[in-house]
């Protein structure tokens, strides 16, 4: 079976960009994030229920240590959880195979095992090899593991209904399912998952508001949806935050508190959250981390310290994600600090390894391949605002001065950064009109700006509750049909378009 360019790429990105996601899917009891609450159905042991908690950790000695060996439904969950934590951090291709031949084994062994924890951990081991297979290239093999999966989830949830850790599992997959572009949801229709974004979200909030060992999995999960897709950020941070100071050993979340701190424009805690992180021999090495605090110190001008966190994150990564970014991160980083003879080698490595099906690298080899430059006044501006400084970026983008002679991505850029930083000011009417004057102005041209534009255009009238306007704007924003970020915005649009309906 042949796949389109534009599936495969779908598939990658979901267990790609969702991953810190997906790691609160891989089920565990109650204790570990929160007090041990009341359980109508089979639960985890007290060692398997510790064993998880350090998965969680992101502690893999300590949790082989508690969990021992055993062939229960338990046992083989927590594994197959501490396997593909393992496997997905660190991105190594060495480690596929055994995975996978250790996850075969796994549902082997699940098979004559029978109730709700134990068709439960088959269909969750089963999600975990499609998640394995679909980022390491084995796209048809995936497809297949999923729809394994989601069939198996509804059989758990049709024989036992009040089993709520299932409602979170399925509510999970068919929201995502349910999401996701029209250019590709047409594969996951031929293999019979359907999804449904309603149906999602109820089994979402029924497996978050009834007590179940699941219950605060299911409220952080939920939480992250509603912030990522519904623009409500304070929920996901503060429930983060919450839990973070009552684990403040745990690095999964603060992996996740500085991704919201970062996402919401609050650098500077950001910063101070990474470098408070839990550490030591025992933790599981999180590459990433360097990665995002490279583009924090990016975000402050500190060139020299951005360009040591990403040579570190290159240095210890060995997945073939976020490469590109990195590399072009480290462009900017030279460029704007002056060292023209290494910006040069930095570009040049772009093109030189590393995939493209995330939006930050395909935006890179973009750049690569355009031979327009950038603008380095509206570049550092670009980082002011995605660092939270909008005050010096408005101070940076009075600088610029657009002649006959200006490219209109250049013309384009400056009055899509000055709607940026005027919004998230607080001021909806200014940006308002820049938003318009940008889409306006773009017409069909390749560049996101416009539909960006559009996106921020339905918010602020649907905040305002001027429904039929948000409706068009969000409309326009799907209207796009190449640039740099469709998918993401293709996706937001959706949902935003199927709330107000």
């Amino acid at each position: 079976m042949r796949i389109s360019a534009e599936v495969r790429r779908g598939f990658r990105r979901g267990p790609q960009k969702l991953f810190w996601l997906g790691l609160l899917v891989f089920a565990h009891p109650g204790n570990i994030l929160g007090a041990p609450l009341r359980q109508p159905l089979a639960a985890l042991t007290p060692p398997q229920v510790r064993a998880y908690a350090e998965v969680l950790n992101m502690r893999p000695a300590a949790a082989r240590t508690l969990l021992g060996p055993g062939s229960d439904a338990g046992t083989l969950l927590v594994q197959d959880c501490l396997g593909i934590t393992e496997l997905l951090v660190s991105q190594d291709a060495t480690r596929y195979a055994a995975t996978v031949d250790a996850q075969d084994a796994r549902l082997e062994a699940l098979e004559d095992q029978t109730g709700p924890l134990a068709e439960y951990a088959a269909a969750e081991i089963r999600l975990h090899q499609a998640a394995a297979q679909v980022v390491f290239g084995h796209e048809v093999q995936g497809a297949w593991s999923l729809r394994r999966s989601y069939g198996a989830m509804q059989q758990v949830v049709a024989r036992y209904p009040d089993f709520l850790p299932a409602r979170k599992t399925l509510g999970m997959l068919q929201f995502f399912i349910g999401s996701l572009p029209e250019s590709y949801r047409w594969f996951l229709k031929l293999l019979g998952l359907p999804g449904s974004v309603d149906v999602g979200l109820r089994n979402l909030r029924r497996a978050a508001t009834q007590p179940n060992d699941f219950q605060l999995e299911a409220r952080l999960i939920l939480a992250l949806l509603e912030e990522t897709y519904y623009k409500k950020p304070a929920a996901a941070l503060g429930l983060v935050e919450s839990l973070g100071r009552q684990q403040p050993d745990n690095l999964l979340l603060r992996y996740l508190l500085i991704s919201q701190l970062k996402k919401q424009h609050r650098t500077d805690e950001a910063l101070a959250a990474f470098r408070a992180r839990p550490a030591g021999p025992g933790y599981l090495p999180l590459p990433y981390l360097h990665h995002m605090a490279a583009d924090l110190l990016l975000y402050q001008g500190q060139y020299a310290a951005s360009r040591h966190e990403n040579t570190l994150f290159l240095q210890e990564y060995a997945g073939q994600h976020y490469r590109k970014d990195a590399w072009f991160k480290l462009y900017l980083a030279a460029w704007l600090g002056g060292d023209a003879a290494a910006a040069a080698q930095y570009r040049r490595r772009i093109g030189t390894g590393g995939r493209t099906v995330l939006e930050e690298d395909n935006y890179a080899q973009r750049f690569l391949e355009d031979r327009l430059p950038l603008n380095a006044t509206l570049t550092r501006a670009r980082l002011q605002i995605d660092g939270g400084y909008y005050r010096p970026a408005l101070a940076t983008l009075a600088r610029f001065r657009t002649t006959a002679t200006t490219p209109l991505r250049d013309q384009l850029e400056s009055t899509y950064r000055r709607a940026r930083a005027l919004h998230l000011l607080g001021r909806p009417d200014s940006a308002r009109a820049l938003y318009a004057q940008t889409v306006a102005r773009a017409g069909t041209a390749p560049y996101y700006y416009a539909p960006q534009s559009a996106l921020q255009l339905g918010y602020l009238y649907q905040a305002a509750g001027q429904l039929s306007t948000a409706k068009a704007y969000f409309h326009k924003a799907l209207s796009y049909s190449r640039h740099e970020y469709k998918n993401s915005t293709d996706t937001k649009a959706k949902l935003a378009l199927a709330e107000l309906e």
